[in-house]
């Protein structure tokens, strides 16, 4: 198995350091060789600069790339949109000659270019793929015996040709892997629908992204599941973040939000406050205290 380089991103180092802390434990715990990718940049994010100027865009992720090509190493995403500008990038850069020599012309002025030696991997395809859910199942010390929803994000799942990772209208690895922790994944609808955040309408249209995180979270509490479990440090914000605005309507939905790293964690045995559970907006003691119980006794606590 090649060595990974830990790309963090923007968002979890500055907003969700918990998350960042949960996969370098679940990471080391699972012995997967891997370091940091220092100096690294923003991916940059898909949705805003790709649209404006392409080749900025190729340009910037790019230099991201090269820094993994120079250690020999694949990268490691956390980050749906991570993953799919790095991705994305990637791909371009190795298929089309023309354009993979105008950036190089770029990166040439920092001395560096762009050979297309690497694959750039998300943490649940690489789990799912490398790993596997019965090697997971074996590994988890603490069944979680929860009833979850699962939010994949869309650009985890899009463009299904270059993701390569099943039916992206009705996906199931990421149930899978949810599933081999012990929990139940709970059917809801608009389950592949976006939470609102992305291509730039959080932050030009708030008021309709709220609509469509609101949309999602009436499903998902309809549904009776515990909490919601993602992929994305963008959609990680977006619902609970996005509850914590909501709130203030008095639309009070009270469903803890963990990333995936972090439900991985607790399964193996690391408390919800060593994942950083508690620096989320919205804190759920109940729920925390429903992982402690499941951890001390190995019971189910729901």
């Amino acid at each position: 198995m090649k060595e990974l380089s830990l790309f963090l991103g923007c968002l979890i180092p500055n907003r969700y350091p918990g998350i960042e802390k949960a996969t370098r434990l679940v990471l080391d715990r699972l012995d997967i060789k891997w370091s940091e990718l220092k100096e690294a940049s923003c991916c940059p994010a898909p949705g805003v600069f790709r649209s404006f100027d392409r080749i900025t865009w190729l340009t910037i992720a790019s230099r991201n790339l090269v820094l993994a090509e120079y250690k020999n190493t694949d990268i490691l995403t956390i980050c749906n949109g991570c993953f799919s500008s790095l991705m994305d990038a990637n791909n371009t850069l190795k298929n089309n000659g023309e354009i993979r020599d105008e950036v190089n012309s770029h990166l040439k002025k920092i001395n560096r270019e762009f050979s297309g030696t690497i694959e750039v991997r998300h943490i649940i395809e690489f789990l799912y793929k490398d790993i596997g859910t019965e090697k997971l199942n074996h590994a988890i010390e603490k069944p979680l015996e929860l009833n979850v929803a699962v939010h994949y994000g869309c650009h985890l799942l899009k463009p299904g040709k270059d993701r390569k990772l099943g039916s992206f209208e009705c996906p199931v690895f990421f149930d899978e892997l949810v599933e081999a922790l012990g929990a139940v994944s709970i059917p809801y609808e608009g389950k592949t629908s976006c939470c609102g955040a992305g291509g730039g309408v959080r932050s030009a249209m708030l008021e309709t992204s709220l609509e469509m995180t609101g949309y999602k979270l009436e499903r998902m509490k309809k549904a009776g599941v515990d909490c919601i479990v993602d992929a994305c440090p963008f959609c990680h914000l977006q619902y609970d973040t996005g509850q914590a605005e909501l709130a203030k309507s008095g639309k009070k939905y009270d469903l803890p939000v963990v990333h995936y790293s972090q439900l991985l964690g607790m399964a193996l045995g690391f408390l919800p406050e060593e994942v950083g559970l508690h620096l989320n907006e919205i804190v759920n003691p109940g729920f925390e205290e429903k992982i402690r119980l499941m951890q001390k006794q190995g019971l189910s606590a729901v």
